[in-house]
């Protein structure tokens, strides 16, 4: 310990330079704080002593080498070390770099980021220039508002997607999930979902994508909602720091775009990936697996995430939160999809089967459920959606008995009738991102009815009230 406070005062010099230095990282704050230097160095982490009494978990640092400097994420502190994760891929560090810590990572957001790309550390990415700064500073690993400050959740919204709109309908303020497995149609949902006419502001976290989609999702896909959208990126190839901090970077815009009196609709593809990267941070900590691999730490910080979106205090906007999770190997009930699915209000199921079947987007109406469905729905419109999953029940479950010719038309009239409408309510549920938002989905689907079975006495008011 002697010798280690003679290297702390002999590295003053080098510690006035670090902090000259770090002045290019114009986002997160700084300030002159006690030095540490690196001890070891392993794949995914190095460790620093000096620094043990002066940090505390998720605290940056910053740390000098050959090449400039370069931050670090504090993930686990003992007596006389503490072990930091590189934010950068592939930095260069040597055995006793200075390191000084930074606290809090802040970003500043502004009006001004509107139409931009940006990255986790809150930097352009889209050669537009730099990006004007805000004049609150806010700690991207923040927590939700008081549960009994926020203000309910009233007001339903139209999405533009029919099979939503009808079985599963959204209100501002709202988190739902969208499941689905690799390949089925999900990133493709959620852009067209990101064209719904309902809010002041987008904000996208892309986590984990491939890099040659971003400039199709952000360019092709919001159109003229790119003047209010705010890209946060992190591609598949980027660190797992990088890759973790993206939808923190991202709620923490939309909770500033919030408190201004915006609606903001936040989505966040994938919060799979998410929880990847904060296992593959924890596993290089040496944090145990406790679920299929996942570490506790996932599990903690998911709701912590999550619950940051939804309504604001009085006088304040909403966040609406759309959230794809990528279920591993179409398995529903893998432990992030299940932690997803019970934090959420709500839950949109993508059946890979009906995307075989050429359905799309192929979202199961059975098993995707709203739990604020009956604010957005009328109470026609309530009775009407449970005879219609009625009628799909039962076309579902005989079409084996159907398909060897075990049923005698005439026997079941609820079966008959399903057999007749329930191949027209799938023809209208169809939609392509190229296609126009549906205006009123309950008005297309009566008119639908209306002209394949004459039903429409049976569906009065269908318009959402």
């Amino acid at each position: 310990m002697h010798n280690e406070k003679i290297q702390i005062r002999n590295s003053s010099t080098s510690l006035a330079a670090l902090a000259g230095l770090v002045g290019r990282y114009s986002n997160p704050e700084f300030s002159i704080a006690p030095g540490g230097h690196v001890q070891t160095i392993s794949a995914g982490h190095y460790t620093v002593t000096g620094l043990s009494r002066h940090v505390r978990l998720g605290d940056f640092v910053a740390h000098k080498s050959s090449t400039g400097v370069h931050l670090g994420e504090v993930v686990k502190v003992e007596q006389e070390t503490v072990v930091v994760c590189p934010i950068e891929p592939g930095d260069p560090i040597g055995i006793h770099d200075t390191v000084i810590r930074k606290g809090a990572f802040r970003i500043a957001p502004t009006e001004g980021w509107c139409g931009r790309t940006i990255n986790s550390l809150g930097e352009p990415i889209d050669g537009l220039g730099p990006l004007l700064q805000g004049d609150i500073r806010r700690p991207i690993s923040n927590t939700a508002p008081p549960s009994m400050t926020r203000k309910r959740v009233e007001h339903g919204f139209r999405t533009g997607v029919r099979a939503i709109d009808i079985f599963s309908p959204l209100c501002l303020g709202q988190r739902l999930g969208v499941f689905a497995g690799s390949g089925v149609g999900k990133s493709t949902l959620l852009s067209m979902l990101a064209r719904a006419d309902a809010f002041d502001k987008v904000v996208i976290a892309l986590v984990g994508e491939r890099g040659r989609e971003v400039r199709e999702f952000i360019e092709d896909t919001l159109g003229e909602n790119l003047s209010k959208s705010v890209a946060v990126v992190a591609t598949s190839d980027e660190s797992p720091m990088l890759r973790k901090m993206a939808p923190l970077t991202a709620v923490t815009i939309a909770e500033h775009y919030r408190d201004q009196g915006d609606n903001v609709l936040l989505i966040v593809d994938s919060v799979t990936r998410f929880a990847h990267a904060i296992r593959e941070v924890a596993t290089a900590s040496g944090e145990p697996p406790i679920a299929r691999g996942y570490p506790a730490s996932v599990f903690t910080e998911l709701p912590r995430l999550l619950e940051r979106a939804g309504p604001g205090a009085e006088g304040a906007g909403t966040i609406t939160a759309i959230i794809s999770i990528l279920v591993d190997g179409d398995n529903h009930n893998d432990p992030i999809a299940d932690s997803t699915r019970g934090i959420l209000d709500g839950h949109i199921v993508m059946d890979r089967s009906l995307a075989e079947e050429g359905r799309y987007p192929p979202i199961n109406p059975l098993a995707s459920v709203s739990r604020l469905a009956r604010k957005a729905w009328s109470p026609d419109q309530e009775k009407l959606v449970g005879r219609l999953k009625s009628l799909i029940h039962r076309f579902e479950e005989t079409r084996d008995l159907r398909l060897i010719g075990g049923y005698r038309p005439g026997s079941d009239p609820d079966l008959d009738m399903a057999i007749k409408q329930v191949p027209v309510i799938y023809d209208i549920l169809k939609q392509t991102p190229g296609e126009r938002p549906a205006f009123d989905a309950f008005t297309d689907l009566a008119n639908a009815l209306k002209a394949a079975a004459n039903i429409g006495g049976q569906a009065p008011n269908m318009r959402r009230g």
